[in-house]
């Protein structure tokens, strides 16, 4: 195969676009029921069935979006770690079988959080119009949590972690580090927008390991960075 030249680059690009494709249609595929509830509340206009629709949402994500996402990103880091012809469906099944458990249980602990603030949310709107500074620190939390999610996927397949140091390093990183989180949250929603706004094609061949991607990119700055820093810490 010409690896030279235009030719080259061509294929080296066609690659890479195959390599996102697959992995991003293996993670929906694991997503199917999230995907299809997401779907169907596009479409909703009654404010009740789209409230069930998001509980169906949160009850089903950690037993499938949860372990598909961790599966996407053991794939991802194999690209970001000189592993980029690691075969796609092997490593991306190997990956949902190993984080299963744990990514599951991460899932229920966050739907639940998310659920509780976003409850909280919603009373205080409601009853408790002059105390607008409880629904701002709310979505503040919601934001934290948001973010927390792109740290806490990386963290699962990168570090042997329990459970609980897992979220409580996501959060810490999220917080730590404004201003990766910042740049993490604005790539994220970036992609978010130009694929449901402009290129819907994009959610079903790009979307999903798009994110995965600069999340992990992120966060591998990050984890570098901190190493180095501790390494000079060491050896002084």
């Amino acid at each position: 195969m010409q690896t030279n030249g235009i030719m080259g680059g061509l294929y080296r690009v066609s690659e890479w676009i195959m390599r996102f494709s697959v992995t991003n249609l293996l993670w929906l595929l694991c997503s199917l029921p999230v995907v299809f509830f997401v779907l169907t509340s596009l479409l909703m206009e009654d404010t009740n069935q789209l409230i069930m629709n998001f509980i169906i949402i949160a009850i089903i994500s950690p037993f499938t979006l949860f372990p598909a996402t961790s599966a996407m990103f053991v794939v991802v880091r194999k690209w970001l770690t000189g592993e980029e012809d690691a075969p796609l469906i092997k490593t991306f099944f190997k990956g949902y079988k190993e984080n299963y458990v744990q990514s599951m249980l991460g899932g229920i602990i966050y739907c639940i959080l998310f659920a509780i603030m976003i409850v909280n949310l919603n009373f205080y709107n409601q009853y408790y119009t002059d105390l607008q500074f409880l629904s701002i620190f709310i979505l503040i939390l919601l934001a934290i949590a948001t973010i927390s999610l792109f740290y806490f996927f990386p963290l699962m397949v990168h570090l042997h972690l329990k459970l609980k140091e897992l979220i409580k390093n996501a959060i810490v990183l999220t917080v730590g580090k404004p201003l990766y989180s910042l740049g993490l949250a604005l790539t994220n929603f970036l992609i978010l927008y130009i694929s449901f706004e402009y290129f819907t094609f994009l959610i079903i061949i790009f979307m999903g390991s798009a994110m995965a991607f600069c999340s992990y990119y992120y966060f591998n700055m990050l984890f570098q960075k901190i190493q180095t820093i501790r390494e000079n810490s060491d050896s002084e």
